[in-house]
């Protein structure tokens, strides 16, 4: 255990290899949020978030608290309707019980038959009850300055 402290410190980098499961688990989370919010299910969205959990969405609203992510996640998904994916592309450990994921996010069949495309962002953390999701960060996509 000391020498592990020691290359820790000396090469602060190098972490033990995440066990292989827990990038599943980590993913699941995300399939399991995208599920719960087709079915606008308060309860099941509601146990997949740490309660101090909060989201900031593309158009700038943030959302802080449990029940204020429950509450705008199903209000968002009422006003705008349309099918919701999200393709997690990677998944980075920060520390053994701390996950970002990022994957692309998609809403078809909107009103109006536009989609959208963003990116979206997810800090997933490992506690008792299993991963939770602390902060989910969406993007809408710019085009790049001074075009």
């Amino acid at each position: 255990m000391v020498r592990l402290l020691l290359v820790l410190t000396i090469f602060p980098g190098v972490l033990p290899a995440q066990p292989a499961g827990d990038e599943a688990a980590v993913k699941a989370v995300v399939a399991r949020y995208v599920d719960a919010r087709e079915k606008r299910d308060p309860a099941a969205i509601e146990a997949l978030f740490t309660r101090d959990a909060d989201q900031l969405v593309s158009s700038g609203e943030w959302r802080k608290g449990r029940d204020a992510v429950v509450r705008g996640t199903l209000a968002s998904s009422e006003s705008t309707g349309g099918r919701r994916t999200i393709a997690v592309e990677s998944v980075r450990f920060v520390t053994p019980d701390v996950a970002v994921a990022d994957g692309r996010y998609e809403i078809t069949g909107m009103a109006g038959g536009a989609a959208r495309r963003m990116w979206s962002s997810f800090v997933i953390t490992r506690g008792a009850d299993g991963w939770r999701i602390a902060a989910i960060r969406n993007m809408l996509p710019a085009p790049p300055a001074g075009r």
